[in-house]
């Protein structure tokens, strides 16, 4: 039996495979660490992990994932890196495979189900999904858990796909059509407001116990993603990437796909890059990767070792500037994730006038639907809401 699929207890499978089907599992669950680490709030992490993918949660659960006979070289680190990442420390090495969390479904949650039919989620189709939701539909899951595990599914496979661990989103699919929901779907990205990015960017360069070059580099990643980039996009940066185009101050952004773009800076955004770079060229010995390299062809961005920005550095960043503005996380720094403020981008660009397709242009989406898609499924202006108008008649007030 497969270790990740349905069982009565671990010990009774013996020695195992790692992950059934799965060709390379310590860069995928890495790859999913990785993912996990964007999520500020821990219950998410867990929920995704123990009630979706069905992966280990409880310490000894994960402990016992991290040694198994057969690993392949990396599996420790990774199953390390992971239990780090759910707060779960590996304290303790075993040889048997972890259960799922328990519950009716759990032979049902996405990974184990792959097990159980020998397939790697990385070549998952949308095939597979389907199949996998009608039998969690057999197996008499409530529209509800289904809704919610395909979400999860989806959330993950938009983090394989960016970092090319996967060729397409197999759990993209309409969910209106399968029936999942039968209510508008409003994403669930959060809806910035003015105020707060403006919040984020003044905060950035009054980070407590920061040098003044970390700083700078704090606003200069702000001010990047209000030009709409994806953070892995903002990490792959290299100075060589900044230059003029048509008189304007440009960025030639890769993106998905192999595609690359050229995105214009706004003056604020500009300047808030210079500033870093000025500082960074005044102040920073270049590492021996580095040394000897020209300037043009370094990271835009460096962390303080002198390396290259890692998407988790940002994600941990942002949520250290939103804790200075929201210390008690249940505002700003509860939701924020760095997708919002590329939402942010879309939605005030088009509330601001912009065409969709100049938008899908700035924002490299592959096609203008997806923009029209991500406005039209925001957060409806608060001014256009006519609860104010109703308050005042009920209550007296606005």
């Amino acid at each position: 039996m497969h270790p990740l699929a349905t069982t009565p207890h671990p010990d009774d499978l013996g020695p195992a495979r790692v992950w059934p089907g799965v060709t390379d599992p310590a860069r995928l669950l890495t790859a999913i660490a990785d993912w996990l680490a964007g999520y500020g709030n821990t219950t998410t992490r867990l929920t995704y992990c123990g009630q979706a993918l069905g992966l280990p949660t409880g310490l000894h659960d994960v402990t016992r994932w991290a040694d198994l006979p057969d690993a392949p070289p990396g599996w420790s680190a990774a199953v390390a890196r992971y239990a780090t990442v759910v707060h779960r420390p590996t304290a303790r090495r075993g040889t048997a495979p972890p259960p799922a969390p328990p519950g009716r479904l759990r032979h049902l949650h996405w990974f184990r189900w792959c097990a159980s039919h020998d397939l790697d989620p990385r070549a998952a189709r949308a095939t597979h999904v389907k199949s996998w939701l009608g039998d969690l539909v057999a197996a008499g899951a409530a529209t509800s858990t289904c809704d919610k595990m395909l979400g999860a599914v989806r959330a993950l496979y938009d983090h394989l796909v960016a970092d090319d661990l996967a060729d397409a989103n197999p759990a993209a699919l309409n969910r209106k059509r399968l029936g999942l929901t039968g209510r508008p779907g409003a994403t669930a990205t959060i809806t910035l407001a003015d105020a707060e990015v403006a919040a984020l960017y003044h905060f950035a360069g009054r980070l407590p116990r920061q040098r003044e070059l970390d700083k700078l580099r704090a606003r200069a990643v702000v001010a990047l993603f209000t030009a709409g980039i994806r953070v892995s996009e903002l990490c792959d940066l290299d100075r060589a990437d900044l230059h003029r185009n048509r008189g304007h101050r440009a960025l030639r952004v890769h993106g998905k796909g192999a595609k690359d773009r050229i995105v214009y800076l706004a003056a604020p955004v500009a300047t808030a890059i210079d500033d870093y770079l000025r500082a960074r060229d005044t102040h920073t010995t270049p590492t021996p990767a580095l040394r000897g390299r020209a300037a043009a062809s370094t990271p835009l961005l460096l962390n303080r070792a002198g390396r290259r920005c890692t998407r988790q550095a940002i994600w941990e960043l942002l949520r250290r500037i939103a804790r200075a503005i929201d210390p008690d996380e249940k505002g700003l720094a509860a939701t924020l994730h760095p997708h919002a403020l590329r939402h942010y981008y879309v939605t005030t660009a088009i509330q601001e006038g912009a065409a969709f397709t100049d938008v899908a242009t700035d924002v490299g989406h592959a096609s203008v639907d997806t923009t029209r898609h991500t406005y039209n499924s925001a957060a409806p202006d608060p001014a256009r809401s006519s609860s104010s108008l109703v308050a005042h008649r009920v209550f007296g007030t606005e």
